[in-house]
């Protein structure tokens, strides 16, 4: 079978693998769509705190794909079923899982980085870890389950956002981007921001999506959200930026009162006066990965057609040169790239 295999910090390249063994407690599935994400983006360039991931690896682990066999104890998948895996896979007995909490499990594993991944025409899976796609989801779609989980997580669980707030997204990286659609979703008035980077793909993907943007370089970003927010400050600030600066920026422009969301993990240690913070009452949280609730809830939007998958995947990269679609998400020329193994 083809793979897209990681070779080396920066090197990536498809080869010619053996289809996976099935086991009987495994299905075997075959892969149709495959995204590629900020953390595929990361390990392909071997940064701090990736360098464990044994290469060669076969990455991906945001993938749609159909059910083709089944180990002989497995009951509740059959052949031709179409299915989306869960990646992060917790392992059930730690304090956070017994506690409700398995999306910070400690002792979790990663398809694609702990284990051969989804950029392949076939991958096993235990079933526990797979969802059926409702009939009405087309597989291209469906392969952006995963990172809709997490945009789900974010808005619908830890953030208070209801319809009518205003919304400020900060990044429109993939998460950003689908942080964006959920709420908007909502009914929420959401504004996103970027840099000159994005000006060429990422903010006009938001235009035609009908969400406003701005560019926080070249526009004047404390004018824009007076005017949104009639100079209240925004109800809920997300930060997807994965930027050091991103929560000083969100503190700023979030009202008294109001939450603010970090989504993105920073890359270097944030400086944020909290002064202002504590008397405002500002309510500061995080959101970290999804469970399984969250990836129902990603399945429910695409079935009722609430989120615009196909304008915001990129079918342009082939499976064939997959260097270039890794090096134009890291220069933000694309934002969600896919690998389609199959018609």
């Amino acid at each position: 079978m083809k793979a897209i295999v990681q070779t080396g910090p920066r090197e990536v390249e498809t080869q010619d693998r053996e289809k996976p063994t099935l086991e009987s407690d495994e299905v075997l599935v075959k892969v149709h769509t495959a995204g590629l994400c900020g953390s595929d983006a990361h390990a392909y360039k071997y940064d701090g705190g990736y360098e464990w991931i044994p290469i060669p690896r076969i990455m991906g682990h945001e993938y749609s794909g159909e059910v083709v066999e089944v180990g002989d104890s497995v009951e509740g998948f059959t052949a031709g079923k179409k299915v989306i895996e869960e990646p992060i896979h917790d392992c059930g007995h730690c304090f956070q899982c017994k506690n409700g909490q398995p999306n910070v499990c400690q002792n979790f594993s990663i398809t694609g980085m702990h284990r051969d991944g989804a950029y392949a025409e076939y991958v096993t899976v235990a079933p526990e870890h797979l969802h059926a796609v409702p009939e009405d989801v087309p597989l291209r779609q469906a392969a952006v389950t995963e990172p809709i989980s997490i945009a789900t997580r974010a808005v619908l669980e830890q953030s208070v956002t209801t319809p009518g707030d205003n919304v400020l997204v900060e990044g429109p990286g993939p998460i950003g981007v689908l942080v964006a659609a959920v709420a908007d979703s909502l009914g929420a008035n959401v504004l996103v921001s970027g840099l000159d980077q994005d000006a060429v793909y990422r903010l006009p993907l938001l235009t035609d999506l009908g969400i406003e943007t701005v560019n926080a370089q070249s526009e004047d970003l404390e004018a824009q959200a007076e005017a949104h927010t009639d100079g209240i400050g925004f109800d809920v600030v997300f930060d997807s930026t994965g930027h050091h600066t991103g929560i000083g920026t969100a503190v700023d422009h979030v009202r008294k009162g109001g939450q603010v969301v970090m989504v993105g993990i920073p890359n270097d240690t944030s400086e944020v006066a909290f002064t202002s913070t504590v008397r405002g009452e500002i309510d500061v949280n995080t959101s970290y990965g999804s469970t399984w609730t969250n990836f129902e809830q990603a399945l429910r939007l695409l079935e009722r057609g609430e989120i615009a998958v196909d304008e915001i995947l990129d079918t342009s990269y082939s499976m064939d040169d997959p260097t270039a679609a890794f090096e134009a998400f890291l220069a933000s020329e694309t934002c969600k790239p896919v690998f389609q193994f199959a018609d």
